[in-house]
């Protein structure tokens, strides 16, 4: 709610956020739907970056704002339009905060991976890593395009 407060001249919709919590393994649900006036959350498995988790334990070890880092970066995001690229269908996410103000140019947006998923989690006891991207499993791909559309935030933080 502070990062909505925070950010309310460019947040244009604040029906739903999205709130990652990178302080969870990625084995675990930690992308949360939150519809704002209900309360109903949606979650579901996301991935952090390859330079969040040198060792590929699982564990965001730490953020970057740094083009080629391929770590994740924290903060506040607010979400852009859907385009098709190298990922097939994407959104487009811009840095709100100076830890993640360089996530345009970066290219960090939401897109689905095939190493990010139920079964994955559970035979390798972790999803794989992006290259800094908020990576979702396939099958909830248009339910996050849907439901986090433009103007509204995504927040992540650890």
């Amino acid at each position: 709610m502070a990062a909505l407060q925070a950010h309310g001249n460019v947040v244009t919709h604040r029906d739903v956020v999205g709130i990652v919590d990178f302080a969870a393994h990625s084995c675990l649900p930690r992308f949360h739907l939150v519809d704002i006036a209900s309360g109903r959350t949606s979650t579901l498995l996301v991935a952090h970056g390859r330079g969040s988790d040198p060792n590929n334990l699982g564990w965001v070890q730490k953020f970057s704002n740094r083009p080629g880092s391929n770590a994740s970066s924290e903060g506040s995001f607010l979400i852009g339009d859907i385009y098709v690229g190298k990922h097939g269908r994407s959104r487009r996410l811009y840095g709100l905060d100076p830890e993640n103000n360089m996530a345009a140019e970066r290219a960090i947006v939401i897109h689905s991976a095939s190493y990010v998923g139920n079964e994955i989690a559970r035979s390798q006891g972790r999803v794989g890593r992006s290259e800094g991207c908020f990576a979702i499993a396939s099958d909830d791909l248009a339910v996050v395009l849907a439901r986090l559309g433009p103007g509204r935030l995504l927040f992540a933080s650890k």
